[in-house]
């Protein structure tokens, strides 16, 4: 499997028999220009969008994709996709809606993608997850969670991979924190936009990827 951070929150996974998902695409531009990535111009089979906000729900992506949404399993050339539905902040979704979180199994792992995730999860919640992989965690707080609800989470899903996304960088203006607030005093594994993992070579200790955004 093959990780490509686009940036935000959207990244390319490519499967080893060439299937192609990318999570929550961003609209270049929205929110009056707050998100400057560049446009998304790699093609995909799959689409997962997380909830219906602009710099996650871009539906001009090449290659004729499949666009899941919502709660519920879905099978898409072989993969597995599982949504569950959670909120998009602290208020049970009256402030800005639900927000869905993926989980796909992919080479054999589970990927799970925690979209614009706006609270802690409960115990119910962990245990309905299960075993993760490799975990997608948004960390820059403000519209999702936060660098120490982001760290108290991990800890409970315990992956073997975390890679921490939605935080500032400087084609991102949103007033939220810069990855370093989260990898502050951890293992950090620094990948020059993508990483390739296969199920047997998962670190026996979980580890933080991050990865600079290509876009």
């Amino acid at each position: 499997m093959k990780v490509k951070f686009l940036g935000h929150a959207s990244f390319l996974i490519t499967s080893d028999k060439g299937v192609r998902i990318i999570t929550d695409p961003y609209k270049p531009g929205c929110f009056d220009g707050g998100i400057k990535y560049e446009p998304i111009t790699e093609q995909a089979d799959i689409v997962t969008i997380s909830h219906e906000h602009d710099d996650h729900n871009c539906t001009d992506i090449q290659g004729n994709p499949t666009f899941v949404r919502g709660s519920g399993k879905k099978i898409i050339k072989d993969i597995e996709i599982i949504g569950t539905d959670v909120f998009h902040d602290e208020s049970g979704g009256t402030e800005r809606g639900k927000n869905t979180i993926y989980k796909m199994k992919i080479d054999g792992m589970n990927v799970v993608h925690l979209g614009d995730l706006g609270h802690p999860l409960s115990e119910e919640d962990v245990k309905g997850i299960g075993t993760v992989d490799v975990l997608f965690v948004p960390v820059g707080g403000y519209f999702t969670i936060d660098s120490a609800t982001a760290d108290s989470l991990v800890t409970k899903l315990n992956p073997r991979i975390a890679v921490p996304m939605h935080f500032k960088t400087d084609k991102c203006d949103f007033p939220i924190a810069p990855v370093d607030d989260y990898t502050r005093n951890k293992d950090v594994k620094k990948c020059d936009g993508e990483f390739e993992i296969r199920k047997e070579k998962l670190p026996e200790t979980m580890m933080t990827y991050v990865l600079t955004p290509t876009k």
